[in-house]
C-alpha cells in the first residue's frame, strides 16, 4: 500500500483533525456485515459491524465527534461541512477533510491528488486491511487503550473481508448476533452499544447486559425471516444469485444469500430499498444494490471485479472487488440487472 502519509505522530494529531464543531464524517451504509437479516421497519438502514467498530475506535479518541449519513456525503448535501475539521472514513476521497482513512480501492485517492492534499495540511490513511475498523485499530491503538476490542477485531476483519467459514457463519455466535442488532430503527439502542463500548466495556459484560439482551434475541430471530426471503426471492442466473429483498423490509448482505446457494453461484446481487425511496427517509431507503462474492468457494474471492458492476450502473457506487454496491438508476431494477448480466454472462473464466 502506499500509505498516503506517515502515521500520526502524536495523538494530539488525531484530535486535532478530528475535534471540532463538525467533528467528522463516518459511513452508515445500508448493509450489515454478518448477513443475517436487517433492517425491517419500512426497509430501516443498519450500520455494518466494521464501520460501528471504526465509530468506537474514533469515539475512544474524541467523545465529541458526531457522525454524519453516508448517503448524505455521498450526494454532496453536506459538502459545506466538510473541512480540516471533518474526518471521512470508508468513504469516497474528499479532498477538503483533514483526515482521510480508507480501505476501499475504488475509494483511493491518486497519487496526485494524494500528494496537494497532505501539501494542503490533510492527513491521509490508505491502506488494504481486511477492513476500516483495522485500519483505525492500528493507527490508533499505540496512543489508545483499544484492549477490550482485541477479541471482535478478527470477527470484524472476517466479516469484511469475505474470510469468515461457512460454518461460523451458520454456528450464528454472540458477536455476529450483536452485529445485527444494530439498527437505525433502535437509535437507543445503539446509542447505548456505542458508550459501552467507546468507555471501555468488555464485550462479555455487553452480552450479559440486561438492555443489550433483548436486541441480540431478536437479532436471532429475525434471520429466520430474512431466511425464508432469499429462500423465496433469489434466483440464479449464470451464477450470479439475485436476491430481490425489494419492498419488502428486510436487508441481509451476501453471506446468507452465497450460504444458501452454495456452489450453484460465483457471486450474488441483492436489491434493497423502495422504488418510492429517498435518502431523506431512513425508514424507507431508496433503491440499491450490493454485490458480494461467495467467499464460501475455495478460491471463492478475486473470480471477478464486481466493483465494475456497480461503477457501471452508479458512477458514484464502488467498494472492493469481492464486495460492493450501488444505487439503482432510470428506468429501475429490471434495467439494471440487464446490465448486469451483460457483464457476468458469458462467465469470463472457465469454472471447470
Amino acid at each position: 500500500a502506499r500509505g498516503c502519509s506517515p502515521l500520526l505522530q502524536t495523538p494530539a494529531t488525531v484530535l486535532s483533525v478530528i475535534a471540532g464543531p463538525n467533528a467528522w464524517i463516518l459511513q452508515c451504509l445500508e448493509t450489515f456485515a454478518s448477513g443475517g437479516n436487517r433492517l425491517c421497519g419500512g426497509a430501516c438502514r443498519h450500520l455494518s459491524t466494521h464501520k460501528f467498530v471504526t465509530i468506537i475506535l474514533i469515539r475512544r479518541a474524541e467523545p465529541t465527534g458526531k457522525p454524519k449519513s453516508a448517503a448524505l456525503v455521498r450526494s454532496g448535501a453536506i459538502d459545506h461541512l466538510v473541512d480540516r475539521e471533518t474526518a471521512m472514513v470508508d468513504l469516497p476521497f474528499h479532498p477538503e477533510c483533514g483526515w482521510y482513512l480508507d480501505h476501499h480501492q475504488t475509494n483511493r485517492p491518486n497519487e496526485d491528488e494524494e500528494t496537494r492534499f497532505i501539501q494542503a495540511g490533510g492527513t491521509c490513511h490508505w491502506e488494504a486491511t481486511p477492513s476500516a475498523a483495522r485500519l483505525a485499530y492500528d493507527v490508533l491503538s499505540p496512543y489508545i487503550d483499544l484492549s477490550h476490542l482485541e477479541e471482535i477485531m478478527p470477527v470484524v476483519d472476517a466479516l469484511d473481508s469475505g474470510q469468515i467459514s461457512r460454518e461460523a457463519f451458520i454456528a450464528d455466535g454472540p458477536i455476529l448476533q450483536l452485529s445485527r442488532s444494530l439498527s437505525m430503527r433502535e437509535p437507543e439502542h445503539m446509542q447505548r452499544l456505542l458508550d459501552m463500548l467507546a468507555q471501555g466495556m468488555t464485550l462479555a459484560d455487553v452480552l450479559a447486559d440486561a438492555d443489550i439482551l433483548p436486541h441480540v434475541a431478536r437479532a436471532k430471530l429475525e434471520r429466520a425471516e430474512a431466511q425464508m426471503v432469499v429462500e423465496a426471492h433469489t434466483t440464479i442466473v449464470d451464477r450470479l444469485a439475485i436476491c430481490r429483498m425489494d419492498e419488502k423490509g428486510v436487508r441481509s448482505n451476501g453471506y446468507l444469500v452465497t450460504a444458501w446457494a452454495g456452489d450453484r453461484a460465483d457471486a450474488c446481487c441483492i436489491v434493497h430499498g423502495y422504488a418510492d425511496g429517498s435518502i431523506d427517509t431512513p425508514e424507507r431507503p431508496a433503491l440499491s444494490a450490493s454485490f458480494y462474492a461467495n467467499s464460501f468457494l475455495k478460491n471463492g474471492q478475486g473470480r471477478f471485479d464486481l466493483s465494475r458492476l456497480a461503477t457501471a450502473l452508479d458512477p458514484t457506487g464502488g467498494g472492493h472487488a469481492n464486495a460492493c454496491g450501488c444505487r439503482v438508476q432510470p428506468p429501475g431494477i429490471d434495467a439494471n440487472l440487464k446490465v448486469c448480466l451483460l457483464y457476468t454472462s458469458p462467465s469470463p473464466r472457465d469454472r471447470g
